[in-house]
């Protein structure tokens, strides 16, 4: 329906830019892509992203910043760890890179003969936000999508 906003447990499919204030830089964009589709109110988005584009309807766009504590939070110590070098095998590590593990991206920050320091904090703990939204759908979410807590494309889940 036209007059369809933006609501908990709606399925909404936007356009997005996500920028960093500081430099402007382009963070990420479905620009070129499929809108991005998530069911609203099941922390599939960052707190202040969904908080920002409640009540929006189709065609509507936002502009909103948001702080590090409402997006990716701020970077914590406990997020950081040293693991033994033997572990990543024959893998040439560099500081700077990304590898992925079981509990997720990771950072590698520090590499020596013994140890690696691993930092899993998200790439944008600590940077404000800004955003540039277009709603392009909303519907109701099924029965089914709000049991398993995710959107289920064409034809039903995909998992």
């Amino acid at each position: 329906m036209a007059d369809e906003k933006l609501e908990i447990d709606m399925v909404a499919s936007v356009h997005y830019t996500g920028t960093l204030p500081k430099n402007n830089e382009v963070f990420d964009s479905s620009e070129g892509r499929d809108p991005l589709t998530f069911l609203v109110g099941h922390k599939q988005m960052i707190p202040g992203f969904e908080r920002e584009m409640i009540g929006a309807t189709v065609g509507e766009r936002r502009e909103f910043t948001l702080v590090p504590e409402d997006a990716y939070g701020m970077p914590s110590d406990e997020h950081v760890v040293k693991v033994a070098r033997g572990e990543f095998g024959d893998i040439e590590l560099v500081a700077g890179m990304t590898l992925m593990s079981d509990s997720g991206p990771f950072t590698v920050k520090e590499v020596n003969d013994d140890e690696v320091t691993a930092d899993f904090n998200h790439k944008l703990a600590g940077e404000s936000l800004t955003f540039s939204v277009e709603v392009v759908e909303l519907r109701s979410a099924s029965e089914t999508e709000l049991t398993h807590g995710h959107v289920h494309g064409p034809g039903g889940a995909h998992h």
